[in-house]
C-alpha cells in the first residue's frame, strides 16, 4: 500500500534499532522519509551562527552573544529554532512537521461538512414526508457529528499504546453484536437484510464497527508475532480465519457490501506487513472466487449484477436505481443546479438519496465541479494517510494507517464507483458524507487515531516537543517578570518620606523628596 514492499517478510526490518534479534528481520520497514530532520537542521543553523561569530574575532563573538535574547541559549533557544525553522513562510508546506496532520485534518473536516449540508439537501423533501419536518434527518446526522468531532478529537491526544490495548475488548463487542443482528426479534429486518439493531428512535448497525475492530486487532497480532512471521503461517494464522468469520456473520445478514469494505482492511494490513506474493495471490484468487459464487447464488445478486452490465435494459426495475442516479448526474452539468434545486431527491424517483446516492445529488446541485472536489478531498485524505504510514517507524502505526487508509478510499471507490456505473451497487455509503450514525462515529474514531499517528512522526513529535518546551518557558518568563513587578508596584504606590525603604524593581530608591 505504500509503495515500498517487499517480497517477503524475512526481508524487512521492524523499525527496532540495534537489537539484533529475530524481530530485527521479521516485518516490513518503508524507508525514511526524504530531507533531514527537524533536530538536524536545527543544529546545522546553530552551527552555521558559531561559526560565523567565531570568525569575527573573540569581541564580535562576545557582542553577538549579548545581543541574543536569554531564550536563545539552553533548552528553550534549542525550542525557539525549531519553531522558527517549522513557521518559516519559505519552508515548502509538505516539508513542514505536521504537514500530515493538516493535511487530513483539513479534507476530514472540509468532507464532513459537504455531508452535513448535503444531507440537509437530499432528505429535506423525504423527511418532510416521513417526519412532517424537513430538518428530522439533518439533525439526527448533527447530532451524531456533535458527538464524532469530541471523539476524533480525544482520539487524536491518545497514545499509541491505548489502541492496541482496545483491540481486543473491541474485537469482542463487535462479535456480540454481529451474532445479535441475526437474532430474530433482536436484529431489525429492511429490505430482506437484518443488519440493525434498534435502539429507541435510533438504529446501530454493527458491520460498521467489525471495520476499526478488526484493523486494531490485525495489526496487533502481527506486531506481537513479528518474530515468527518468516513463516508464512503465522501470517495467515490467526488473522485470514478471523475476518473470514467476521466475513460469514456480514454474508448471513445478508449484507456483501459491508463485507467488501471488512475484507480490504486485513488485504491491506497484510500487503504493507509483506507477505509473499503467492500466498497474497492464493488468498485473493480464493476470495474472488468465494464473493463469485455467492453472487451468482442468490437471485436478486446476480439480477444486479446483470443490470450492471446495461442498466438501460431494464430501466424500470433492476436497473432503476442506477438509471435515475445517471440521470441525476447528467442534469448537473458543469455548475450544477444549485443547492437544494435537485429533482432526483422527490420522493418516487432515486432511492436512497441521502445514503448510497448521495454523490448523485452533489452531482446534480453542485455539478461537476462538486463532484470533482468530493474526489479531490478523499483524495487528499488518501495521500495523507500513506504519508503518515510511510514516514513512522512503528510497525503498529505503519499497519493501522495503512489499514484505515484502504478501509476508507476503498468504501468511497466502491460507492462512487457504483453512483456512476463503474461497479455494481452494493449498497456502500460515502465515509463523512452519507447519512447514518453508525457509519459516521467509527470512521471519525478512526481519523482520530490516524490524527494521533501523525503526531507520532519523527519531526512532529520534535515539532511537539520543541513548542511545548517554549510554551512552558514562556510561562515561567512572564510568573518571573510579575514577580519582579510587584515590587516596583508597592514601591510605586508608597507615601513620600518613607525614603530608601521604598525601592524599585531595580532597587532604585523612589524618595524623590
Amino acid at each position: 500500500m505504500t509503495g515500498a514492499r517487499t517480497t517477503g517478510p524475512h526481508r524487512v526490518t521492524s523499525g527496532t534499532k540495534g537489537t539484533g534479534s529475530p524481530a530485527a528481520t521479521a516485518v516490513t520497514s518503508l524507508p525514511p522519509a526524504a530531507g533531514t530532520t527537524t533536530a538536524s537542521r536545527v543544529a546545522g543553523a546553530g552551527g552555521k551562527a558559531a561559526g560565523a561569530d567565531d570568525a569575527a574575532g573573540p569581541t564580535a563573538a562576545g557582542a553577538a552573544a549579548a545581543a541574543r535574547p536569554a531564550a536563545a541559549t539552553g533548552p528553550a533557544g534549542a525550542a525557539g529554532a525549531d519553531q522558527a525553522w517549522a513557521s518559516d513562510p519559505r519552508t515548502p508546506i509538505l516539508d513542514r512537521p505536521m504537514a500530515s496532520y493538516y493535511l487530513l485534518l483539513s479534507s476530514a473536516g472540509l468532507l464532513l461538512l459537504l455531508g452535513l449540508v448535503m444531507v440537509l439537501s437530499a432528505s429535506s423533501v423525504r423527511s418532510f414526508q416521513d417526519f412532517g419536518s424537513s430538518y428530522t434527518l439533518f439533525l439526527r446526522q448533527a447530532t451524531w457529528a456533535a458527538i464524532g468531532i469530541p471523539l476524533l478529537m480525544i482520539a487524536s491526544r491518545l497514545p499509541v499504546r491505548v489502541f492496541r490495548a482496545a483491540a481486543y475488548p473491541l474485537l469482542g463487542i463487535t462479535l456480540v453484536l454481529l451474532l445479535a443482528v441475526l437474532v430474530p426479534g433482536i436484529g431489525h429486518v429492511e429490505n430482506g437484510a437484518r443488519q440493525w439493531i434498534p435502539i429507541g428512535p435510533y438504529t446501530l448497525q454493527p458491520s460498521e464497527f467489525a471495520k476499526i475492530s478488526l484493523l486494531l486487532w490485525c495489526s496487533d497480532v502481527l506486531v506481537r508475532k513479528r518474530r515468527l512471521l518468516v513463516d508464512w503461517k503465522h501470517l495467515v494464522v490467526p488473522v485470514v480465519p478471523g475476518f473470514l468469520f467476521v466475513d460469514l456473520l456480514l454474508m448471513l445478514e445478508p449484507d456483501l457490501g459491508g463485507a467488501i469494505c471488512v475484507t480490504v482492511v486485513p488485504l491491506a494490513v497484510l500487503w504493507v506487513i509483506g507477505t509473499p506474493l503467492r500466498i497474497y495471490a492464493s488468498l485473493l484468487g480464493g476470495m474472488v472466487l468465494c464473493a463469485t459464487i455467492l453472487a451468482v447464488s442468490a437471485p436478486y445478486r446476480l439480477e444486479r449484477l446483470m443490470s450492471f452490465r446495461d442498466p438501460f435494459a431494464d430501466p424500470d426495475k433492476s436497473g432503476y436505481q442506477a438509471v435515475q442516479g445517471i440521470y441525476a448526474l447528467s442534469s448537473g452539468g458543469w455548475w450544477g443546479e444549485g443547492l437544494g434545486a435537485s429533482k432526483e431527491k422527490w420522493p418516487d424517483l432515486l432511492p436512497a438519496v441521502h445514503t448510497d446516492f448521495i454523490l448523485a445529488i452533489i452531482g446534480e446541485e453542485l455539478g461537476l465541479l462538486g463532484s470533482l472536489v468530493t474526489v479531490g478531498l478523499f483524495g487528499v485524505m488518501g495521500y495523507a494517510g500513506l504519508r503518515i504510514a510511510h514516514r513512522t517507524d512503528d510497525l503498529f502505526i505503519r499497519l493501522a494507517a495503512a489499514g484505515v487508509t484502504a478501509w476508507l478510499i476503498a468504501q468511497a471507490v466502491v460507492n462512487m464507483g457504483a453512483v456512476v456505473g463503474l461497479l455494481p451497487i452494493t449498497g456502500v455509503t460515502l465515509p463523512l458524507v452519507s447519512f447514518g450514525g453508525s457509519a459516521l462515529l467509527p470512521t471519525m474514531g478512526a481519523l482520530g487515531m490516524l490524527l494521533a499517528f501523525a503526531r507520532c512522526e519523527p519531526d512532529a513529535a520534535s515539532y511537539l516537543a520543541a513548542r511545548a518546551e517554549a510554551r512552558r518557558a514562556g510561562r515561567t518568563g512572564r510568573w518571573l517578570r510579575r514577580r519582579r513587578a510587584e515590587p516596583a508596584a508597592r514601591g510605586a504606590t508608597a507615601a513620600p518620606g518613607e525614603g530608601a525603604a521604598a525601592t524599585g524593581a531595580g532597587g532604585v530608591a523612589l524618595d524623590a523628596n
